[in-house]
């Protein structure tokens, strides 16, 4: 099993910045991309923001984040970080990690999320 832990979320205003960490434990070995995902008000799907391989921490972030969005993985802190700057309103929602072991297809480990709620 893999255990992710998200924090850093909040209450900001609209062009101010927050860093969402997710930490990692547990079976880490089986661990090979973990991301980050939005959930938005109201609604039930999650929505793909950012991830990042283990293997070369390769980044992919979500074309309408690029330039406001970065993602980052300390592994020695088993530890992976979303950096957001200049926050829009419509960027309030809950954050969640996640990551994949290999052979799963999916994402099949998720933290229990973190809200961030952007004020104008």
């Amino acid at each position: 099993q893999v255990q992710l832990v998200e924090s850093g979320g909040g209450l900001v205003q609209a062009g101010g910045s927050l860093r969402l960490s997710c930490a990692a434990s547990g079976r880490l070995f089986v661990v090979y991309i973990m991301g980050w995902f939005l959930q938005f008000p109201g609604k039930d799907d999650r929505e793909f923001v950012a991830t990042i391989r283990h293997s070369d921490n390769g980044p992919t972030i979500a074309d309408l984040l690029k330039g406001r969005f970065t993602i980052t993985r300390d592994s020695a802190k088993n530890t992976v970080y979303l950096q957001m700057n200049n926050l829009k309103p419509e960027d309030t929602a809950i954050y969640y990690c996640a990551a994949a072991s290999d052979g799963a297809g999916q994402y099949n480990y998720w933290g229990q999320g973190t809200q961030v709620t952007v004020s104008s």
